[in-house]
This record gives C-alpha cells, sequence and structure tokens, in this order.
C-alpha cells in the first residue's frame, strides 16, 4: 500500500507507526471497497512472510487475535529480519512459525531454497535493502489517489536500477490502482522517436 509520493507508513491505522511524528495513520482505510477487499483476500492466501522487525512487532500484536480473518497469516511462516532481535525474543518465539533471519545472505539463501511464495508486507526499511541486492521478483502496489508528503517511503536512495513488466492492473471505485509487476532483467535506455 503505498501513496502517490511513495509513503507507505501506517495504512492501517492511526497509532499503527507514530515514528517521526507520522500523523496520517490509517489513510487507506477510506479507499476500502468490495474490489479491494477481494484483492486483499486473494493475496492473503496462504504464504511465507518475510517481514522486518517493525512491521512483525505490529502484526504480532494484531493477527494473532484477528487470524480468522486471513488463517493463511497464523499458518503462514514469518520470517522477521532484524539485526537487534535475538532467537529466545520472546516476540519471535512467542508467535507460531517465526523465524529470525539477521542478514541479507539469509534472505537470498531462503529465497533460492523456498518453493513457495514469500510475500513483503509494510516493512519500508526491509523492501529497500531486497531492492539494493536485487532479491525482489514481484511488486504488488497499491497505489492510493492520495499525496502525504512525509513518512516512509517505498522507494528511497540506494536501489538499483531494474527493470520490471506489468502483470496485471485495474482500478478500483474508490480509485486505488493496483498493479502488480513482475521483475524483467536489467533496465534498457533508447532514443524516443528513433
Amino acid at each position: 500500500m503505498t501513496t502517490l509520493d511513495g509513503v507507505m507508513q501506517a495504512p492501517g491505522g492511526p497509532r499503527e507507526d507514530t515514528s517521526g511524528g507520522f500523523k496520517y495513520g490509517g489513510w487507506s482505510a477510506p479507499y476500502s471497497d468490495e474490489v479491494l477487499d477481494r484483492v486483499m483476500e486473494k493475496q492473503l492466501k496462504p504464504a511465507d512472510y518475510l517481514l522486518g522487525r517493525k512491521t512483525f512487532e505490529i502484526w504480532a500484536g494484531y493477527w494473532p487475535s484477528h487470524g480468522n480473518f486471513w488463517p493463511g497469516i497464523i499458518e503462514g511462516t514469518k520470517y522477521v529480519f532484524s539485526k537487534s532481535m535475538k532467537k529466545s525474543d520472546p516476540r519471535v518465539t512467542g508467535w507460531k512459525n517465526s523465524v529470525l533471519i539477521k542478514s541479507p545472505a539469509e534472505i537470498k539463501k531462503l529465497k533460492n531454497a523456498n518453493g513457495s511464495d514469500i510475500q513483503v508486507w509494510g516493512s519500508s526499511k526491509l523492501i529497500q535493502l531486497l531492492l539494493k541486492n536485487d532479491l525482489v521478483d514481484e511488486l504488488r502496489l497499491q497505489i492510493h489517489p492520495l499525496i502525504l508528503g512525509k513518512g516512509k517511503k517505498l522507494f528511497d536512495n540506494g536501489i538499483i536500477p531494474a527493470a520490471f513488466t506489468l502483470r496485471e492492473s485495474y482500478a478500483t471505485p474508490s480509485g486505488v490502482i493496483l498493479a502488480n509487476y513482475e521483475r524483467a532483467g536489467k533496465v534498457r535506455t533508447g532514443t524516443v522517436g528513433a
């Protein structure tokens, strides 16, 4: 979930992530509609999840008591990327199917060995790390029709140039553009009109 200017911080609720004085938490709620709900249901099919520490903590505080909506989140493996947490941390050991990962090399090994769908939700710093290390196969964007100016961004400095191919896109009645892109190799250049 992102805004037109790339902000992805705290789409789900006012107190989700107020770091940096962010005051627009819950910005995606006014754009919920039947189409977006169906897409979310499809995207939250059983999978494994790679989450940054902050997103993992938000999920661990919410999903165990709300898992009847999307049981795949409870059953799927939650890989949490954190340099500060320890394997014995109660946040990791206390939530079923949670595994700590500490390096991009471990992510690459997991990506190469895992035959299932590994999804990243939220986790702005983790997404930027993945993009910098060419570890993104697909981007599933929900682009909301608003600009917030401040907040954690989806794309930031330091990511490698990469080309993507549009696999699927449509707009919801509330104006959210849903766009799924698959990795398509290196950036190609040329001259317009040549």
